[in-house]
C-alpha cells in the first residue's frame, strides 16, 4: 500500500517535471512559431490576413465633421468685430469602403503599387442633422481671391464681378455644398474659362488621390505598409526613435506620433501614440516646418505657431491646417474668435497600436481646416475722384482732342478738295 502510494507520488512528480520541461521548451518554440506566423500573415501579399484587410477595410471607417457656424457675419464685415462662432456636429460619413484599385506587386523591390478610390456616404444615424443643414461660413472664392491675385489692379477688376454677382465675404451653404462642392456665382460671372465649382474637399467622390507605392514587408517586416513613393515622389518622412510615421494625402504631408501610454481597448492591450505639439511648432522651434511658413507678415516672420501653410498642396489656395480650436497655437491666432474651447482629450490626434502584430486598431486624426483672409483691394470715393482726375479725365481729354483733330482735319480735307475741284472746273470752262 505504501509502495503504491510512493510510486504514485514519484510518477506524479516525474510527469510534473516532464510537463514543466515541455512547457519550458515550448515557451521559446511557441514564441518563435507565433512570431513566424505573425510575420507571415502581416506581409502584404496574396493570401495573407493583412493583405485581405488592406485591400478593403474589414471594419467601417468614418470621417466626422464639425462646422463653425458664424453668428455675426454682418458685424464682422462692416465693423471688423470679433468673429463669433458656434460649433455644430458631428456630421458623419463612411469612407474607405471601396477596395484599392490597380494593385501591382513588384517581387524585386518588395513593393506594392495601388490607387485608393475616394468615396463618402452620409450616415444620418451618426450625425446631428442632414446634409441639407445650412451654415454661415466664409465665402471660399471671395476669400481666396486676394491671395491668388495679389495685384491691386486685378483685385479692383475682380471686385466688380464680386459685387455684380451679389457675393460677400460670408455666405450660407448646406453641408453638402460646403464639403463636396457648389457652383460659385462670382466665379461663374468672370468672362474667362476658369473652374467655377468650389468646395473644401472638391473633387472627392469617384476620384483617387494618386499612385502609392508601399513596401510589402516581405524582406523586412518592419517596413510593411511604409510609403516608398507617392505620386512618384518621396514623402518627407521624419525618422525618429520610438515613433510611428503616417502620411495624409489630404494635406500632402507626413506626421509622426510618439508613445503616450499603454491602454486597454475593448480587452486588448494597445500602445497609444499621440501627435506631439512640436508638429505645429514655428520654424524657429522646429526647423522641419520651414517649408510650411510662406506668409511672413501675418505670421510675424514665422514666429507664430499652431498652423501650417499647405497652399502648395491645394493649387495655391490659402489653406492652413491646425489642431481643432487652435489647440497648441499662439494665443494671437485664436484671439479674434469667440466660441473656441481647445481641449487636449477631444482635439488631439492619436493611434492605438497592438504591440505584437503592429496593427493599428484605432486611429483618430483630428485636424482643422482654415482659410487665410487678406484685405482686398478696393477703391474709395476719394481715391476714385483722384483716379478720375489723374487717369480717366486725361484719357477722356485725349480722346476729345483726337476727335477734334480728326473732325477739323476731315472738314479741312473736304473743303480744300471741293475748292480744288471747283478751280479746275472753272479753268476748263474758261
Amino acid at each position: 500500500m505504501g509502495c503504491n502510494r510512493n510510486c504514485g507520488l514519484i510518477t506524479g512528480a516525474v510527469i510534473g517535471a516532464a510537463v514543466a520541461l515541455f512547457g519550458g521548451i515550448l515557451m521559446p518554440v511557441g514564441d518563435m512559431l507565433i512570431e513566424k506566423t505573425i510575420k507571415k500573415e502581416s506581409v502584404l501579399e496574396e493570401g495573407t490576413i493583412a493583405f485581405k484587410n488592406w485591400v478593403k477595410a474589414g471594419a467601417n471607417v468614418y470621417r466626422q465633421f464639425w462646422i463653425f457656424d458664424v453668428q455675426n457675419p454682418d458685424e464682422v464685415a462692416v465693423n471688423s468685430s470679433k468673429i463669433k462662432v458656434k460649433q455644430r456636429g458631428p456630421y458623419t460619413y463612411r469612407v474607405r469602403y471601396l477596395a484599392k484599385d490597380i494593385i501591382t506587386q513588384d517581387s524585386k523591390t518588395h513593393t506594392v503599387s495601388f490607387l485608393r478610390p475616394k468615396g463618402a456616404i452620409f450616415e444620418p444615424s451618426l450625425s446631428v442633422g442632414t446634409e441639407n443643414d445650412t451654415f454661415t461660413v466664409l465665402n471660399l472664392a471671395v476669400a481666396a481671391t486676394p491671395h491668388l491675385y495679389p495685384s491691386t489692379f486685378v483685385q479692383i477688376i475682380l471686385n466688380v464681378f464680386i459685387k455684380n454677382s451679389n457675393s460677400f465675404m460670408f455666405q450660407k451653404r448646406t453641408l453638402k455644398e460646403l464639403l463636396w462642392g457648389y457652383k460659385d456665382p462670382f466665379l461663374s460671372s468672370v468672362p474667362y474659362s476658369i473652374p467655377t465649382t468650389v468646395g473644401v474637399f472638391y473633387p472627392y467622390n469617384n476620384t483617387a488621390d494618386g499612385v502609392y507605392k508601399i513596401f510589402s514587408g516581405k524582406d523586412d517586416i518592419s517596413k510593411v505598409a511604409r510609403i516608398d513613393t507617392y505620386k512618384a515622389t518621396f514623402p518627407p518622412f521624419i525618422e525618429k526613435n520610438r515613433v510611428l510615421q503616417f502620411f495624409s494625402s489630404d494635406i500632402c504631408r507626413s506626421f509622426y506620433a510618439v508613445f503616450g501610454a499603454e491602454i486597454n481597448l475593448k480587452g486588448i492591450p494597445v500602445y497609444r501614440f499621440v501627435l506631439p505639439s512640436r508638429i505645429f511648432a514655428s520654424p524657429l522651434q522646429n526647423p522641419d516646418n520651414h517649408c510650411f511658413c510662406t506668409e511672413k507678415i501675418i505670421s510675424k516672420d514665422c514666429t507664430l505657431y499652431g498652423v501650417l501653410d499647405i497652399s502648395k498642396c491645394k493649387e495655391g489656395k490659402p489653406v492652413y491646417i491646425s489642431l481643432p480650436h487652435f489647440l497648441h497655437a499662439s494665443p494671437e491666432i485664436a484671439e479674434p474668435i469667440e466660441g473656441l474651447s481647445p481641449n487636449e482629450e477631444e482635439h488631439s490626434t492619436y493611434l492605438d497600436v497592438e504591440p505584437i502584430t503592429g496593427f493599428t486598431l484605432q486611429f483618430a486624426q483630428r485636424m482643422q481646416i482654415n482659410i487665410l483672409v487678406k484685405p482686398t483691394a478696393t477703391i474709395g470715393d476719394e481715391k476714385a475722384e483722384m483716379f478720375r482726375n489723374q487717369v480717366t479725365g486725361k484719357i477722356n481729354l485725349l480722346g476729345l482732342v483726337e476727335m477734334t483733330l480728326m473732325s477739323v482735319g476731315a472738314v479741312m480735307f473736304i473743303a480744300f478738295t471741293i475748292s480744288y475741284c471747283a478751280c479746275r472746273l472753272k479753268n476748263r470752262l474758261n
